[in-house]
């Protein structure tokens, strides 16, 4: 099998069912019967939700298992680069010939019956994870959760949900307590769930669901709780309290998504995480596209070297809030103004989205992200930075929006952020290798 297989079939499955999403758990079951219930021969499970901080969530908890010695499958969605990176098989990313194969097998076995994407590929991981050995699976939700494809997990060891808010209105509506509900579909009877920050209408599903239940829960700022300081930061739990260096991601929302991981661990008795694994996880975790820094490529050499060049796949307004606070909060230690480059989707929230960043944006630019049927025009997504209260316009890619922002990115020491979407973070890592 050569490296474009796993595409060649995934574009075959696509065919059975054009729709991308499709809330339903319908299809899934008769497939993983025929293919002998791989969703029962996994390891211990850690089961996520939210609508923010999920990937981080599952990343400090990869990188302190693994720091403690214990194999972690995991997965994640949407992939930036390949899709070989949603799927972890015992701390690697699987290989082509592997994926391939899985997926082949669930095609000949689903013949022409209608299914997802999201379904198909997270069979396909559930077959893998199920044929690998590993100590445990971290395995992150697509969208929603009570009709996720990942809810057919039964006995999770743990649920976790992140904050959640206002996105993918088209599917989960725009009612708070409503999409709350969605989420706290995963949550199961008599598994203890930790609830990360949450709004109060959010927090209160979420606690009665449990209730409902009779799931444990162990809940931020009632259990568990995290506070920053200028050097350091602590967490206190269960367990007593903690100094803590400050993670490896960037960012203001990376405390509580850190402390998050900690409290999980709290209630994972079968897994020993020490002090030094946790600092060791802190100190090396990855999670590109997040508000991660570019220091080389073809976007740093057409730059000044007292740029610094920001990529966050943030795509909704509270998203963009915690983006806002980092960059408020780096420049009353260093100011510098800001300068930003965005590309969204149809479906986003999009001038909830630009109000939020507008404080900390002195001038943008927009762009149509490449190859994304759903993508925002460029010159409409300028028009609602503008009603957001940004200074922008329209460019015809990202390096034309950089070529227009020159005569202030050259102006002296500045940042430029570029944002908006995870498709776009996937295209500028392409781009930028």
């Amino acid at each position: 099998m050569n490296a474009q297989e796993s595409d060649r079939i995934l574009a075959r499955m696509m065919s059975l069912h054009p729709k991308i999403i499709d809330l339903t758990l319908d299809r899934m079951m008769p497939l993983l019967e025929k293919l002998g219930h791989p969703e029962r021969r996994l390891p211990p499970v850690v089961h996520v939700a939210g609508t923010n901080g999920k990937g981080s969530l599952l990343a400090y908890l990869r990188a302190m298992l693994e720091a403690a010695g214990y194999r972690v499958h995991a997965y994640t969605s949407p992939h930036l680069v390949r899709f070989n990176e949603r799927i972890r098989l015992a701390g690697e990313i699987i290989d082509e010939a592997h994926i391939a194969a899985v997926l082949g097998d669930c095609e000949r076995a689903n013949g022409n019956t209608p299914i997802t994407y999201f379904e198909i590929t997270t069979i396909a991981a559930f077959k893998a994870f199920a044929e690998t050995k590993a100590d445990i699976l971290l395995l992150e939700t697509g969208l929603g959760g009570r009709f996720d494809a990942t809810n057919v997990v039964a006995r999770p060891a743990l649920t976790a949900i992140t904050p959640i808010s206002h996105d993918h209105a088209d599917f989960l509506g725009t009612d708070l307590a409503a999409i709350a509900g969605e989420k706290a579909g995963i949550i199961k009877a008599e598994r203890p769930i930790v609830i990360g920050p949450q709004e109060p209408i959010a927090l209160d599903v979420l606690k009665r669901t449990a209730a409902t239940l009779k799931a444990p829960t162990y809940i931020y700022g009632e259990d568990w709780f995290a506070e920053a300081a200028a050097t350091d930061w602590e967490y206190r739990g269960a367990e007593g309290a903690e100094r803590l260096p400050f993670p490896a991601l960037h960012g203001t929302h990376q405390v509580a998504n850190a402390a998050t991981a900690i409290a999980c661990l709290e209630r994972l008795p079968a897994f020993t995480v020490d002090a030094a694994a946790r600092r060791e996880g802190l100190r090396r975790v990855e999670w590109p596209g997040r508000m991660q820094r570019l220091t080389h490529g073809p976007i740093a050499a057409a730059l000044p070297g007292d740029v610094e060049i920001w990529l966050d796949g943030g795509h909704n307004p509270a998203a963009a809030r915690e983006i806002a606070a980092s960059f408020t909060a780096w420049n009353e230690a260093t100011p510098k103004p800001t300068f930003m480059v965005s590309g969204m989707l149809k479906t986003k929230d999009q001038t909830s989205f630009f109000r939020h960043l507008a404080p900390v944006i002195e001038k943008g630019c927009c762009i149509t992200i490449p190859g994304e049927a759903a993508a925002t025009p460029a010159d409409e997504l300028a028009g609602y930075a503008q009603k957001g209260g940004i200074d922008a316009h329209p460019a015809a890619s990202l390096m034309a929006a950089i070529d227009d922002l020159q005569a202030d990115l050259r102006r002296g020491p500045c940042r430029l952020l570029i944002t908006g979407s995870l498709y776009l973070a996937g295209q500028v890592l392409r781009d930028n290798r």
